[in-house]
């Protein structure tokens, strides 16, 4: 992900006014940032929570459930597109428009990329944290730990990281981790969606 030069502090509307490039834009502050489309494994890890997440709201139609690309504009100088989504009916109702998503949804997730990682996990985190978001999701492909970072007191903290340890290394990374952490599991589960689990293996098949 790169800042491009413009001086300017951009809009909402001079994101839209982009030609189509197949690239990911995005604004935090007015300052317009750039990825390419990412890879094959990052998209099987958003499809496999994102499928996992619509087959739940299938059963529990409490909220929609969106994959990327959508506009979620925080303000006229913010505007991002989380890998995944979820909302609930009552601020569909309240926030979805025909082009985007104009408020903050009750879960956002990343998934990380090499170049989009520092964004994601410094001012991303604190760009939801700041709008509302009550959970924010941020899922590491490689090393396979996803971190839940969920509203307490008004602010994020980190409730929990399930880390897929497979042995070796991974058991390392595991323990190094679980030690700095305030809970460690192998199942994601959210009291957004009471009811949901998903498991690592489902998560990072």
């Amino acid at each position: 992900m790169r800042n491009t030069s413009s001086r300017k502090r951009l809009t909402y509307q001079d994101l839209l006014e982009i030609p189509e490039d197949r690239l990911r834009h995005e604004l935090i502050d007015g300052k317009h940032l750039m990825s390419p489309a990412p890879i094959p494994r990052h998209q099987e890890v958003v499809m496999n929570l994102a499928s996992r997440i619509f087959a739940y709201l299938q059963d529990h139609p409490i909220g929609r459930v969106y994959g990327n690309p959508i506009d979620v504009v925080l303000s006229n100088f913010d505007v991002v597109e989380p890998d995944v989504v979820y909302v609930s009916h009552e601020r569909c109702d309240r926030y979805l428009t025909e082009r985007c998503l104009a408020g903050p949804p009750e879960l956002v997730v990343e998934v990380l990329s090499p170049g989009t990682a520092r964004i994601d996990t410094g001012r991303k985190l604190r760009l939801y944290d700041r709008y509302g978001v009550d959970e924010y999701w941020i899922v590491d492909p490689v090393k396979e730990i996803l971190r839940v970072y969920r509203r307490a007191a008004g602010r994020f903290r980190l409730a929990v990281a399930l880390i897929h340890g497979k042995g070796g290394e991974d058991q390392a990374l595991a323990a190094e981790n679980a030690a700095s952490l305030p809970a460690v599991s192998t199942i994601l589960s959210t009291p957004l969606l009471p009811g949901l689990q998903i498991t690592l293996d489902q998560l990072f098949a």
